[in-house]
C-alpha cells in the first residue's frame, strides 16, 4: 500500500470515528429521558448485537462484540440494571443463558431511530446516496469483523 492510499484510508477511519462520536453524543441532547441515561460504548455494542440477534447466547454475543468475558459481563449487567436486557435459561440446555432485548430497549431504539434520522435529515437526503454509503459501511463492518475473528489477539488485550 502506498502513502497516498494509507492517507486516504486513515482519513476514512478518522471520519467514521468523528461522525460516530457526534451521532452517539446527539442522543444525550435530544431528549430529557436520554440525557438522564448514558450508555458506555461497550454497552452500546452489546445492546446492538442483542437487539439484532434476540436469544443469542452470551458466548456468541461476547465473541461477536470482541469483548473479553469480564468486560462483556459488566456490559450485560449494566444493560440489565437499566432494564434493557433480560436473561433466560435455554430450554434445551439449562447451562446456557439466552439474552433478549426488553420492551424498554425496543422503545429506546424507536427513539434513537427518530433522533438519529432527524439529525441526518437534510445532510444526506438522496436515497441512492444513503444506500451507497450504508452499503459501503455495512461491507466495512462485515469485513473488519471477519478479519478480526480470523486474526487471533496475541497481545492478551481486548475490549
Amino acid at each position: 500500500m502506498d502513502d497516498e492510499q494509507t492517507s486516504r484510508l486513515f482519513e476514512l477511519a478518522d471520519l467514521i470515528l468523528a461522525v460516530g462520536r457526534q451521532i452517539h453524543a446527539s442522543k444525550e441532547f435530544a431528549s430529557r429521558e436520554f440525557a438522564s441515561e448514558s450508555w458506555t460504548p461497550l454497552e452500546s455494542a452489546v445492546m446492538r448485537f442483542i437487539d439484532r440477534n434476540p436469544g443469542t447466547s452470551a458466548r456468541a454475543a461476547a465473541e461477536a462484540t470482541q469483548l473479553i468475558s469480564s468486560n462483556f459481563s459488566r456490559a450485560v449487567r449494566g444493560l440489565e440494571k437499566k432494564g434493557l436486557v433480560h436473561r433466560e435459561t435455554d430450554q434445551d440446555d439449562a447451562r446456557r443463558i439466552r439474552l433478549y432485548p426488553t420492551t424498554r430497549a425496543h422503545e429506546n431504539l424507536r427513539q434513537l431511530r427518530e433522533i438519529w434520522s432527524g439529525l441526518l435529515d437534510g445532510i444526506v437526503s438522496d436515497p441512492d446516496e444513503i444506500e451507497a454509503v450504508t452499503s459501503v459501511l455495512r461491507r466495512i463492518e462485515t469485513q473488519l469483523t471477519a478479519k478480526s475473528l480470523a486474526t487471533p489477539d496475541t497481545t492478551g488485550k481486548s475490549g
